[in-house]
């Protein structure tokens, strides 16, 4: 393993802790994982990938009963936002659907709309309270969401749920695999089999 091999898995591994431990997306766990380690901001970043193998690992040793039920929970109520929002093409999308998720972890489904006012119209006839807001969506690029605080039974405490709004025309490029031949994001079908496989 070369300096930067062992660099860039020492960054990793502290960005994992931080992903498990605090709730943070990948990118500010890096970013954060380079100044509590002294290093340059210049400092080369890890790959999601590198982190996500940390996550897993951090999971399996310190997180091992716990998270199971805590992901299990959170694609539940995931599910029950997707049923809600089921005329907007859901998918899951972010840990909840990679399974790297805690109890810190929000949930992010993406929503491809014909008009991008129209999911917003429908959490105002449902009476559901949002602040709309900017994430960063699945091609790295500012997309719009409109966030709202959902009760999850199986936690017994409010979660973050972020609907990314997207075109249409988006979707067809959305179940690209990744690098590693794993689908991105699921639809309502797919994250009831992540339930149903769970449980089996």
């Amino acid at each position: 393993m070369t300096p930067m091999d062992t660099l860039a898995s020492e960054i990793s591994a502290v960005a994992a802790r931080m992903v498990v431990e605090e709730g943070l997306e990948y990118g500010p766990a890096k970013r954060r994982a380079v100044k509590q380690l002294g290093l340059t901001g210049r400092t080369a970043l890890p790959g999601n990938d590198e982190v996500e193998e940390a996550v897993l690992e951090y999971i399996s040793i310190f997180c091992a009963e716990t998270q199971p039920q805590e992901l299990r929970a959170l694609r539940q109520l995931a599910l029950i936002w997707m049923e809600r929002m089921a005329a907007f093409r859901p998918h899951l999308g972010g840990a909840v659907w990679r399974g790297t998720a805690t109890r810190l972890s929000d949930i992010y489904i993406q929503l491809f709309c014909d008009d991008s006012k129209s999911a917003e119209i429908a959490l105002i006839d449902f009476r559901v309270k949002y602040v709309p807001r900017t994430v960063k969506g699945f091609h790295g690029d500012d997309v719009d969401a409109l966030s709202v605080h959902s009760y999850c039974e199986g936690l017994g405490e409010e979660v973050g749920v972020h609907l990314l709004i997207y075109d249409f025309d988006d979707l067809r490029g959305a179940l690209k695999p990744d690098s590693k031949g794993r689908t991105p994001r699921g639809d309502m079908a797919a994250a009831r089999n992540l339930l149903h496989d769970a449980v089996l």
